[in-house]
């Protein structure tokens, strides 16, 4: 599980002066004002590299204004194994409580975009890496249960490090029941939608970010199960360069496309209107 961005910075962590005016792209060393970063979705505009997106951001930038209700909000955890490592585990949970202001990695909700109506995920990296444990499962759980009642397509945004180790098997149960919560989603051919942003790794990227009917992501993107250096060691091979990133596992099938964020949200409504009028044909 990725530590907390307050003990241990993402490798993409924007590099700003101490005024904060300034953005420094960690690919091309470019520095560019904060505002006109900000104005292009948060993309370099020297080499398009795109940062990290907080939960608020992603969702000012895809719901329709006004239309976002959020649910499950009163779900929080506990400390069911007791968990201690450096420090315990429900003193991290406080923190990043704190720090995010939600409960746990995830906010999920309905809303629109561009009109249409849908069941929506938001994965919180900077909550404990975006791990996911009981109440991140459980509130995808109840997600899709809620899109299937309400007959609601569903996307999901990913960025996590995988299943959260102070939790142990439990965390490890989410994969499975989130899986049977698309497959139920699925019965009633109601499409699901899985965008894979930075990073998306470990139980998340082998359980529901993958599940998707379609699989998106944005440029660059690392994703993948196990390490690099772990498969490296283990494999005793040299992987190659742009290995986990979007644009390799798109060349060897794992993805259905790589979109660009200023083209994301036209896709997906896209998406969703083809797909419900082949639904609506049937």
């Amino acid at each position: 599980m990725a530590e907390r961005a307050s003990e241990k910075l993402p490798a993409d962590r924007v590099e700003t002066p101490a005024d904060d005016l300034w953005v420094k792209c960690p690919i091309c060393k470019a520095i560019t004002f904060r505002k006109e970063v900000e104005r292009n979705l948060n993309v370099c505009p020297k080499c398009d590299h795109h940062f990290r997106l907080t939960v608020e951001q992603r969702l000012s930038i895809t719901i329709d204004r006004g239309s976002w209700r959020e649910l499950f909000t009163d779900l929080a955890g506990a400390d069911p194994l007791e968990f201690t490592d450096t420090k315990p585990y429900v003193e991290r949970l406080g923190q990043a409580r704190q720090v995010a202001g939600r409960t746990d990695a995830v906010v999920v909700g309905i809303g629109k975009i561009e009109g249409q109506r849908l069941a929506a995920g938001f994965m919180d990296f900077n909550f404990m890496g975006g791990s996911m444990g009981v109440v991140v499962g459980e509130k995808l759980a109840r997600l899709f249960d809620h899109a299937l009642a309400r007959r609601l397509p569903v996307v999901v945004f990913s960025s996590s490090g995988g299943a959260r180790m102070q939790e142990g098997a439990l965390s490890l149960m989410q994969m499975a029941k989130v899986a049977l919560a698309i497959g139920r989603l699925r019965d009633a051919r109601l499409p699901y939608l899985s965008v894979l942003c930075d990073p998306t790794a470990g139980g998340v990227a082998a359980s529901f970010s993958m599940l998707g009917d379609l699989n998106l992501a944005e440029p660059g993107a690392l994703i993948g199960f196990a390490g690099r250096r772990v498969i490296e060691q283990t494999t005793n091979e040299q992987l190659p360069e742009n290995f986990q990133r979007a644009e390799f596992l798109l060349e060897h099938g794992m993805l259905d496309a790589i979109v660009a964020r200023d083209q994301l949200r036209a896709t997906i409504a896209q998406l969703l209107r083809m797909l419900a009028a082949r639904r609506s044909a049937k």
